[in-house]
């Protein structure tokens, strides 16, 4: 049985989406990221709901841009609109687990999953694993992120917050 056009349509949009990177983190897309809420298309007018991680985030307008350039080259659409909701809020649940890996690889440790705010936040060290980390400056360079140091392997680096 074949998926029928809309179906298609909506996995094309999906696909295009989950091309779309996160503007400070470039391995990883706003899909993977759990960012992206909702995408839905009527009459040649595509709409997507984002969900910034943080309230106030600088890079919203390179978001929407990136999203418009990306969906625009569709053919048969006329019009993208980005809308930026807070309620849902974003959580750092939502990041997938293959994002998860590529934050690692780019030296980001990944949040952990289901973090409770009254808990001690553990972070392993995302080049050697180590747990023998500390917590350098809670503020980074961007509010989803700080700057831990690893005592084992002596290299400094990132970590995304839970949120």
């Amino acid at each position: 049985m074949e998926a029928s056009p809309n179906v298609e349509r909506e996995q094309l949009l999906w696909k295009l989406l989950n091309e779309v990177k996160d503007p400070e983190i470039p391995p990883v897309s706003m899909v993977e990221m759990g960012m992206i809420y909702a995408v839905q298309e009527q009459d040649g007018v595509i709409t997507v709901e984002v969900l910034p991680t943080f309230l106030g985030c600088p890079a919203l307008e390179i978001m929407r841009l990136a999203i418009v350039e990306k969906l625009s080259s569709i053919e048969h659409v006329f019009e993208v609109q980005v809308q930026f909701r807070y309620d849902p809020a974003w959580s750092s649940n939502r990041i997938s687990d293959p994002a998860r890996e590529k934050l690692k690889q780019f030296g980001i440790a990944p949040p952990p999953r289901n973090h409770n705010p009254e808990d001690p936040w553990e972070i392993e060290c995302p080049y050697c694993n180590s747990p023998y980390t500390t917590l350098d400056n809670l503020f980074g360079p961007a509010a989803c992120r700080s700057i831990l140091y690893c005592k084992s392997c002596k290299n400094p680096f990132e970590a995304l917050k839970p949120v």
